[in-house]
């Protein structure tokens, strides 16, 4: 996501950085550019207008500060009005010391359904009992979908396959929650293909009727600036709490992300980056807007790790480190734990600096899941003595390989010659602080993205069956050393 967004952006602040001075005149153009990206991105021109206006502002001669550097003044003037433009947000649920109840409401199609599932997960992590209310009664799959999710996750699901009335559903899934020692209700109420009178009053009778803690509208980021003109519309008549945008992994330019909070009032609370359970994440405006600058959000990613990787393994991994190894098995192991991050383009967009980092690989699809297994195909190909040293593949081991692994010896080649400074690096890093080491990856990035085209080098190490250029020559000199002394042996003999 924001892809579009964040080159445009930087396009644009270049231009204006290339410049000695900020002046009306040489930014009027990079402006317009910065313009062009928001609005083709689906942002709201309102936002659009006052966003540009007060950045403007504020970089209008900032060149006079000599001791600051004008390009990170104005990267800096952004990020901050990318903040303001998408928070404050308060993380909290709000929940009571007795039932808490959380209602998710959205037009079909949104995702609310497997939110609501998310929502329960998210919960049983921060150790409430959840009970999620199957209270859309309009799309038939809708209650078997949640029973479904529930019994994934472990949380009860109230169900009532007979009634026709969401508010009786709801208000009985209130009684039993009480008797069943639950302390929050999530509801998943019904949804419409669009916006109507039936719906809203429908939501508004459970409003009334419950009184719920929290109102979450949940839209799909997909929809561009249909989804805030829907929140607006939802906010109107239930008094939002929070807006949780899904699909964000998905081909959206993340204009509803920007537009949202400005136009509705109501902030973005929550973001759901896939059908995954556990992808529901707290929306953080300024993780937000540096990853959309491309400084990257590693404390989201250090989070998600925390969750997701097997802590066993990564004490194996660190001691083998400790010790001077990294093997291409250890480089396959890793990659098992990274891959329960999602794909390695979504996450190195995480990190600050390597946002483009998986570009630089032509032969190497890094944004597929196949591609971890066309790795360990290429990897399990090898012998034991060429994962622990792979500088000894040579051409025909290399075909070997290829066929081994159904993938072109391009792609062997490409492993390789990405896995060798990464070893290296890696060892290193064995004994820095974490600064050193986010310092030590940039270096690397920023030396691989000078020329993509050329794979970082590699000191060359004699395979035994190839000969360098000096022993080459050493050993052409001894040939015709050798000639000579058999030349001058015959002649003696006559």
């Amino acid at each position: 996501m924001f892809e579009y967004i964040q080159d445009s952006l930087r396009d644009a602040i270049k231009v204006l950085c290339g410049n000695g001075r900020l002046t009306e005149s040489n930014m009027r153009a990079g402006f317009e550019q910065v313009r062009r990206a928001l609005l083709d991105a689906d942002v709201s021109i309102s936002v659009v207008d006052d966003f540009i206006a007060r950045v403007s502002e504020k970089a209008l001669g900032i060149s006079v500060k000599q001791y600051l550097d004008p390009t990170k003044q104005l990267i800096k003037i952004v990020q901050d009005e990318l903040i303001a433009l998408m928070g404050p947000v308060d993380h909290s649920l709000h929940l009571g010391k007795s039932l808490s109840i959380l209602m998710l409401c959205g037009l079909q199609g949104s995702g609310k359904t497997t939110t609501c599932g998310k929502f329960g997960k998210l919960l049983l992590k921060r150790g409430h009992k959840p009970m999620l209310v199957a209270a859309d009664l309009q799309r038939p799959a809708a209650i078997d979908q949640l029973a479904i999710l529930g019994d994934s996750i472990g949380a009860p699901v109230y169900v009532d396959r007979e009634s026709k009335d969401p508010v009786k559903v709801c208000r009985d899934a209130v009684a039993k929650a009480k008797s069943s020692g639950v302390d929050v209700l999530v509801l998943d109420t019904a949804g419409r293909l669009h916006i109507d009178e039936d719906l809203m009053e429908q939501l508004a009778m459970i409003d009334r009727e419950l009184h719920p803690d929290q109102i979450y509208f949940v839209v799909d980021a997909m929809t561009g600036q249909d989804a805030v003109n829907s929140a607006k519309a939802f906010n109107d008549a239930l008094t939002l709490d929070g807006v949780i945008l899904t699909k964000l992994d998905g081909d959206t330019r993340g204009g509803a992300a920007l537009s949202v909070k400005h136009v509705t009032g109501v902030p973005i609370k929550f973001i759901g980056t896939g059908e995954v359970i556990d992808t529901l994440e707290e929306f953080h405006p300024d993780r937000m807007a540096g990853r959309i600058l491309g400084m990257g959000d590693i404390l989201s990613l250090i989070e998600q790790a925390a969750e997701k990787f097997d802590n066993e393994e990564i004490l194996k991994n660190q001691e083998r480190l400790r010790k001077g190894m990294f093997t291409l098995d250890d480089f396959r192991a890793q990659m098992g734990q990274v891959s329960r991050l999602g794909s390695f383009s979504s996450i190195l967009k995480y990190i600050p600096g390597m946002g483009d980092f998986g570009k630089m690989f032509g032969g190497i699809d890094m944004d597929t899941d196949n591609q971890f297994k066309n790795i360990g195909g290429i990897i399990d190909s090898m012998t034991r003595e060429e994962r622990e040293n792979p500088v000894i593949i040579d051409g025909s081991r290399r075909r070997r390989i290829a066929r081994g692994a159904g993938v072109d010896q391009g792609q062997v080649s490409g492993l390789i010659k990405m896995f060798l400074p990464m070893a290296e690096a890696m060892k290193n890093m064995s004994t820095m602080n974490v600064k050193d080491q986010m310092q030590t990856m940039q270096n690397l990035v920023k030396s691989a993205t000078q020329n993509p085209t050329t794979p970082l080098k590699v000191a060359k190490v004699g395979t035994g069956k190839r000969l360098t250029t000096e022993e080459k020559r050493d050993a052409r000199k001894q040939r015709e050393k050798e000639k000579k002394k058999r030349e001058k042996e015959k002649r003696n003999k006559k």
